[in-house]
Formats: structure tokens, C-alpha cells, sequence
């Protein structure tokens, strides 16, 4: 488990990298979201996980201008005081955003094609719900 450090600086960097590259970002990069930032706890290197909305094509433009972005971020870092020294990015791309939509769509379909569960028995007229069971242990079925 992280320590406590780690944590506050994995959540500076990644507030930092985020703004930094909103206001720097080039027009043929694709649609960015950076997902977390994790930074080893001698502090000398950063995983830097990001998203791209778009193609193949604007994810490989985007890792492309990452590397070029590298020694400028590393620069711009160093105004962070609270920041002895500045680790080496590693900018890493997180495909769990794009896997979470594919399994959204794909229960989106399923749950078009199937319509509402039917195979859900229905209580009868005269019997006591569940919840009433729990909170009245002695009433009788």
C-alpha cells in the first residue's frame, strides 16, 4: 500500500500533467483523459495512464505527442515546490474506459434483445413479502 506521501504526490502530478496539457494541447491530438498517475516511492519515475476518444489512429498520434511533450512537462514541473525532484514519465495508455463502454454496450444489446426478465416468479395474492417476513419472524405464510 502507498504511503500517504506517495499518494499526495501521485495526485499532484496528475492534477499538474492534466492542466498542463489542456492548456498545451496540440489540435491533431485526440480527446484525453488522463486516468491516474503512479510514481515509485524513490520517487525518480511516473506512470502516467491516460485515455484516448477517437481511432487508432489519434491513439498513435497522441502517444507520439506525449513523448515529444516529455522535456517540456519535465521543465514545467520543476516550479512545484513541494516537489524535490522530478520523476521520469512514462506516459502508459489505460484501455479500462474504453473495455467499460464495450461491456456497456454489449449489456445494452442484451438487454434489448431480451426484453424484461419473465422468469421471475410472482408472489401470489395472499402471501406475506419478504420484507414483511424479515421484520414479523412469527407471521405465518
Amino acid at each position: 500500500m502507498p504511503s500517504r506521501r506517495i499518494e499526495r504526490v501521485n495526485e499532484l502530478l496528475l492534477r499538474e500533467i492534466s492542466s498542463y496539457v489542456m492548456e498545451n494541447q496540440p489540435p491533431d491530438m485526440g480527446f484525453v483523459t488522463f486516468t491516474g498517475v503512479s510514481v515509485t516511492d524513490d520517487l525518480m519515475q511516473a506512470k502516467v495512464f491516460y485515455s484516448v476518444l477517437g481511432t487508432g489512429e489519434e491513439r498513435s498520434r497522441t502517444a507520439q505527442v506525449f513523448e515529444n511533450l516529455k522535456p517540456e512537462l519535465t521543465r514545467n514541473m520543476r516550479r512545484l515546490e513541494s516537489l524535490k525532484r522530478i520523476p521520469e514519465f512514462q506516459f502508459v495508455y489505460d484501455e479500462t474506459p474504453a473495455k467499460a463502454a464495450r461491456v456497456s454496450e454489449i449489456l445494452e444489446k442484451i438487454h434489448q434483445q431480451d426484453g424484461p426478465p419473465s422468469s421471475l416468479p410472482l408472489p401470489s395474492a395472499g402471501a406475506t413479502p419478504p420484507s414483511e417476513k424479515a421484520k414479523n419472524p412469527r407471521a405465518k405464510p
